[in-house]
């Protein structure tokens, strides 16, 4: 058996180093916001031929230096691009990439006649077979030739001003919501744990699990902050996403040690609280491991191979994860012996 609550000063200085480095980060550096918190631009194109995967637009406008561009089909031809504020020169510079990437010309078969012209003021023309009077040639973009003679066209369906997803108002009603979110689950445990009272008051198994719920999400959002810094990477919904469900998955974790620390308490009584607080988390050391690594291995995929769109998606729940699991062993679980020692000093 593992004496996890005898050795408390260890996790306990590891996690008070790593949270205040993640508050000073998030105070001096902050979260670089992406374009659902302040708005940008929308360009919607359609391709007439086939239409390309996101993965390889992505890897066309990477060298644009337009940051974080959200890239969604549209319709069964289309696709959306939203990024940052661009002035019209970046707009059409990013438009002529994706039409000299994506817009093909057909082969084409044009009968000549001996001296003439294959196209009047054709430019790019690249002459691939020759039998008799007809030749067959491939010619660039800029040349001016029927519809029917491409093969692909990118077209530009609109390109437009768009604000904020998470507005202001938004962001308080959230701020509020979570506020009420933290006392709810303080009265719900509470409640639930009142008949383990004795020696530390039910309602502060609640504050417990709230302390090592904030520890987890703001050190994933102070690694994000030195993500955005160093490079470049900016917070979404997706990202406000992945905090509130590393918020569940943390408080989950904590209860579910605690409820085993509870019937350890009913069946040994409160005597050497130390000890049963020690014995209840090493019960369920396995299961909490188990439980994160199965977790981990479908994120490391997502985080693989899941595509640009859901990447930091999946880092955050990663790092989300294995911090509520480290928290509800090593942090959460002393802090009721600590507690305990708290009271026995009055």
């Amino acid at each position: 058996m593992i004496n996890i609550i005898e050795n408390r000063r260890i996790p306990f200085i590891i996690s008070g180093i790593v949270f205040v480095a993640s508050l000073i980060a998030l105070v001096t550096l902050q979260l670089k916001p992406g374009i659902d918190f302040t708005g940008g631009s929308l360009l919607e194109v359609q391709f007439t031929g086939e239409r390309p995967t996101i993965d390889q637009v992505e890897e066309v406008i990477a060298s644009a230096d337009l940051g974080n561009v959200v890239i969604q089909p549209a319709g069964d031809d289309g696709m959306i691009l939203k990024m940052r504020f661009i002035s019209e020169e970046e707009h059409q510079q990013l438009f002529t990439v994706l039409k000299e990437t994506f817009e093909k010309v057909e082969a084409v078969e044009l009968i000549t006649e001996e001296g003439e012209d294959v196209v009047d003021g054709s430019t790019g023309l690249e002459v691939l077979t020759v039998e008799g009077d007809s030749e067959v040639v491939m010619l660039d973009i800029e040349t001016e030739l029927p519809d029917d003679a491409l093969s692909a066209r990118v077209l530009e369906k609109r390109f437009e001003t768009i604000g904020s997803v998470i507005s202001n108002e938004l962001r308080e009603r959230s701020w509020q919501a979570g506020i009420a979110v933290v006392l709810a689950i303080v009265f719900f445990v509470a409640y639930a744990f009142r008949r383990v009272s004795k020696p530390v008051s039910s309602w502060k198994y609640g504050i417990t699990a709230i302390i090592a719920l904030v520890h987890d999400v703001t050190i994933t959002m102070g690694i994000f902050a030195l993500l955005g810094y160093f490079y470049g990477i900016e917070i979404d919904v997706p990202f406000v996403v992945a905090m509130l469900t590393i918020l569940g998955y943390s408080v989950n974790d904590t209860i579910v040690v605690f409820d085993r620390v509870r019937e350890k308490l009913i069946k040994r009584g409160r005597d050497k609280f130390a000890e049963t607080v020690n014995m209840g988390v090493n019960e369920t050391l396995i299961r909490s491991i188990n439980t994160s690594v199965t977790t981990l291995l479908v994120l490391t995929a997502l985080f693989l191979f899941g595509g640009e769109s859901i990447h930091y998606f999946s880092l955050a729940l990663m790092i989300g994860i294995v911090l509520g699991t480290y928290s509800s062993i090593f942090l959460a679980s002393p802090l009721l012996v600590v507690w305990e020692r708290i009271a026995n000093k009055r």
